[in-house]
């Protein structure tokens, strides 16, 4: 366990961190949830703790023919989108309240740490993964920005079947509503596929705009939140709260022995592990913080509404709090898609189009952050 707090505490080549919550007046915000540092430290950390924490592994199967069996040093934004998808899961089978233990045995949360393991068999493994990154022009080894990350994201996904989850992408700076809605209703009837959005933004140009910083701190307070992901090439992370001008994260550079929590062994050798060991690798005691304004501005921000009611809440919390107020809004919200963004091909096929152009897209250059500059 020692191991696990000082990988949190520090991370590959930079100075560690002395502590993860100092004790504040300011209120500290977790993925929609407040706490107070004077009053609610243990609550506080045992929330950090119970997310799924990805790391870089080494000792695994070789991504196909690549020859890769460590993602050291480029897979770091890949293990971003993975935590997110985790924390999708874990909303989506366990509820935001559930809290990690050590030596737990529940077989719901022991299946979503298998669908992240590292070999070809895992359904969002980083092999799977990096495969489908090949189709969005990144090469195995090569780093990912977090538009591309959401693009793989959304192509993975309708191998999952347990989830049935519905990824949109909202490109363009712009929330469509009518096209989201329609991607997570079923066919001939209203039932409702979890939705994972994922909103591509990039708030400056070398540095991050301070004038986008209050509508972030909206968007962590809200219980729809998955935080963000987002990072310089080489230095990813995911970002969950925040406390006053410091953002709190989650940091995917540590190196950890690829392994199974299911099956009790490593994937390095023939020594068995004890499930424990390996189930602790997947959490991080102590959350690291930075300022605000050392966010790179390119990022992208996360949301889950497994129902109909909370994608509705959720717009409407949008609206209220993080476009109508701010001088410098983060993105637009529109019912339905602008007639400047509608393509004459689409223009005469109405909602079903705008829904398989949702569900089809791909990314047309090798740019990988090809959205709009806000300044």
């Amino acid at each position: 366990m020692d191991e696990i707090i000082a990988a949190c505490m520090t991370y590959e080549g930079a100075l560690s961190e002395p502590e993860d919550f100092p004790k504040s007046d300011e209120p500290v915000w977790i993925l929609g949830k407040q706490y107070s540092t004077q009053t609610e430290l243990t609550a506080l950390r045992s929330d950090v703790q119970s997310r799924i924490w990805l790391t870089y592994r080494r000792n695994f199967p070789a991504i196909s023919d690549s020859g890769y069996t460590s993602d050291k040093g480029w897979g770091c934004m890949l293990r971003c989108g993975q935590m997110v998808l985790a924390e999708a899961l874990v909303r989506r089978h366990l509820g935001r309240e559930w809290e990690w233990r050590r030596g737990i045995n529940d077989p719901t949360y022991l299946r979503i740490l298998s669908m992240f393991e590292d070999h070809r068999r895992a359904t969002f493994s980083l092999h799977v993964i990096s495969q489908l990154g090949v189709d969005e022009g990144k090469p195995i080894g090569e780093w990912y920005g977090p538009n591309t990350v959401a693009q793989v994201m959304r192509k993975l996904t309708p191998f999952d079947e347990w989830n049935n989850f519905s990824v949109c992408v909202a490109m363009d700076n712009i929330i469509i509503i009518d096209e989201i809605r329609c991607s997570c209703q079923g066919e001939g009837d209203r039932t409702w596929r979890p939705l994972l959005l994922f909103v591509p933004l990039r708030l400056g140009l070398a540095e991050i705009n301070p004038v986008y910083v209050p509508g972030l701190k909206k968007c962590f307070k809200m219980p729809q939140s998955l935080g963000l992901i987002g990072g310089k090439p080489n230095h990813a992370s995911y970002f969950v709260g925040f406390v006053g001008e410091e953002v709190v994260y989650l940091d995917p550079h540590t190196t950890q022995e690829a392994g199974s929590a299911c099956h009790k062994k490593s994937a390095a050798g023939e020594e068995e592990q004890e499930e424990g060991d390996i189930d602790t690798s997947y959490h991080c005691s102590l959350a690291q913080r930075m300022p605000f304004l050392h966010l790179d501005p390119s990022l992208a921000l996360c949301f889950y509404c497994g129902t109909e009611k909370e994608f509705d809440d959720l717009c409407n919390r949008l609206r209220q709090d993080v476009v109508a107020p701010q001088s410098a809004p983060l993105f637009e919200l529109a019912s339905t898609r602008p007639h400047y963004m509608r393509e004459d091909a689409n223009a005469t096929l109405g909602a079903a189009a705008a829904c398989m152009d949702l569900e089809d897209h791909h990314l047309e250059s090798d740019d990988d952050e090809e959205f709009e500059v806000l300044q």
